[in-house]
C-alpha cells in the first residue's frame, strides 16, 4: 500500500493443496479444471465447506493462480473466508482439504461446518 502499511491476503492456497487440486483434476481426466471453493449455509454448526471441479471461473470469482492449477471462491463465500488457508492434510483417518479460517469461532467434529462470532 502505498502508506506502507500491509494487507493480509484475502485467502491463501498452500503448496501442497495447489499440487493435490492439480492431481485430482488430472485423474479427472480435466486437467485444465480448477477447483472451486464455497461456504454453504448448513452444516451442524452454521456453515459447510464445499469443494468441487470447475473447468471455469466465473466473471466476479477470485481466482488463485499457480501456473499448474486454479482455485476459484465467489465473492460471498469469500467475505466468510477472508484471511484463510486452504491447505491439504493426509492423515491415518483419510486425507482432505483443509480450510484454516481465522473467522471460525468454533466447529465440528466432522471438520467441515463452522460458525463464526
Amino acid at each position: 500500500m502505498p502508506d506502507g502499511t500491509m494487507t493480509a491476503p484475502l485467502f491463501q492456497v498452500t503448496p501442497r493443496a495447489f499440487a493435490q487440486v492439480a492431481e485430482i483434476a488430472a485423474r479427472e481426466g480435466r486437467p485444465q479444471a480448477g477447483l472451486r471453493v464455497a461456504v454453504l449455509a448448513g452444516g451442524c454448526s452454521g456453515f459447510q465447506y464445499s469443494f468441487g471441479l470447475e473447468d471455469a471461473a466465473a466473471e466476479d470469482d477470485l481466482v488463485l493462480d499457480n501456473q499448474q492449477t486454479r482455485v476459484f471462491i465467489d465473492p460471498v463465500s469469500l467475505d466468510l473466508l477472508a484471511g484463510a488457508q486452504l491447505d491439504w492434510n493426509e492423515a491415518l483417518i483419510g486425507a482432505h482439504f483443509v480450510v484454516k479460517n481465522p473467522q471460525a469461532v468454533s466447529g465440528c467434529g466432522c471438520g467441515t461446518s463452522f460458525s463464526i462470532g
